[in-house]
């Protein structure tokens, strides 16, 4: 019990944050039909808000550095929090497709600022439990995502679509109490102790981070991460259909399993990495799963495809080893927003054009090899990232002067 001694908030807060940074993307497919009776979606509309997450993830996954740099993290995370209940109460009173695009943003904008805030959120309150914190923020986020869409349709029917969108806003409710109480005894610690350690000078120039290897590592896998997902929610269940002569409700199914494949990489990988000596071997096993996944759907589709689809869900074992090694690459609060924003920032930039290449490769060839081929490019430069970042090198240490020789 003396581990957790006076962190009972820490971690209520930082449990409430993780329940809130995917309830808007997750409740909106499932009730799109009720929405469209209100407010008119065409295809095009609906896709428009489908690539809103990871552009929104990306643009302030980015920016999150700066902000919390000049707030704190504590502040940053009430106005993210905040930012998050505004955006879900706009959309359930939108009126137009303009009102609810807006809206999303803004939600989006602060789970963005959330992605980015869990690992240096972690690093602050609970640098002697890494692997186990950051275990439970992964679970959470799977229980945010399969919750709001698991109970959109139900509470879509019962009390309309705009009281299934905005009642994820009381979640944001819960989750600023005990955030606001940290902010108090933030600033009280502040005003006995001096500068808090994100607005303290560093040593060297933090610009860096932009020519450090171990940040473009980590954009590396958490590219072909979340570039390898998005393609797969956005396009399994069509190629299941072709290839796998599948129904779409089966194939809706094997969807299902590829996103429940995640959940025990989220509860074991983290606790693993922070033991091994070698972390790179966790990549090269998600590196393997989705290989053998997708060599399997191009060429057995119809044999034990749910093999395939399972295999394939393991291999997003690599985002959990992102959020991981954000903490252990980095040897300051600091480093772990700037590596946090930096590597996430452009890891969602780049898994957000997933989903249109792997349309665009499909339309052009009239099949699914190919689209399947460039998924295979994306995990093998993964692999190679993950080579390097197996040794236990800093973040920190790039941020270092070089030395001049005589």
């Amino acid at each position: 019990m003396r581990l957790w001694a006076g962190r009972g908030l820490a971690l209520a807060g930082l449990a409430l944050l993780a329940l809130n940074l995917r309830s808007a993307v997750a409740v909106f497919s499932p009730i799109v039909g009720a929405i469209d009776a209100d407010i008119p979606l065409t295809p095009t509309l609906v896709g428009v808000i489908g690539m809103l997450p990871p552009v929104c993830f990306a643009k302030f996954g980015l920016l999150a550095p700066a902000v919390a740099r000049r707030l704190g993290l504590e502040l940053t995370v009430v106005v993210a929090l905040a930012a998050m209940l505004v955006g879900h109460g706009i959309r359930g009173l939108s009126d137009s497709f303009e009102v609810f695009a807006a809206a999303t943003a803004v939600t989006l904008a602060g789970m963005g600022f959330g992605n980015v805030l869990l690992p240096p959120i972690i690093k602050r309150y609970f640098p002697d439990r890494i692997g186990v914190i950051t275990s439970m923020t992964t679970v959470l986020l799977s229980f945010s995502t399969g919750v709001p869409a698991l109970l959109a349709a139900p509470i879509s029917d019962t009390a309309g679509w705009r009281v299934a969108i905005a009642s994820w806003g009381l979640l944001a409710v819960f989750a600023l109490v005990p955030w606001f109480a940290l902010l108090a005894q933030h600033r009280r610690g502040v005003a006995e102790n001096g500068t808090p350690e994100l607005a303290k000078p560093t040593t060297g120039a933090i610009g860096r981070t932009w020519r450090s290897p171990i940040a473009w590592a980590l954009v590396v896998i958490h590219a072909a991460s979340s570039f390898n997902a998005y393609a797969m929610f956005a396009w399994l269940p069509q190629v299941l259909v072709d290839n796998a002569g599948q129904s779409i409700a089966g194939a809706g199914a094997l969807l299902s399993l590829y996103a429940f494949m995640g959940l025990p990489a989220a509860i074991v990988v983290p606790m693993l990495a922070v033991r091994m000596r070698n972390v790179g071997v966790l990549v090269q096993m998600g590196v393997a799963f989705f290989v053998i996944g997708y060599t399997g759907l191009l060429m057995m589709p119809t044999v034990l495809p749910w093999l395939w689809v399972a295999f394939a869900g393991l291999g997003t074992l690599l985002f959990p080893v992102v959020l991981v090694l954000i903490n252990l690459r980095t040897r300051t609060q600091l480093g772990s927003v700037k590596l946090s924003g930096f590597s996430q920032g452009i890891g969602y930039t780049i898994g957000a054009f997933g989903p249109l290449l792997f349309g665009l490769l499909h339309e052009t060839s009239g099949g699914w090899q190919l689209p399947m081929v460039m998924l295979f490019g994306m995990v093998l430069a993964a692999a190679g990232a993950g080579l390097y970042l197996a040794k236990p090198r800093m973040l920190e240490d790039s941020w270092l002067p070089r030395r001049v020789e005589a």
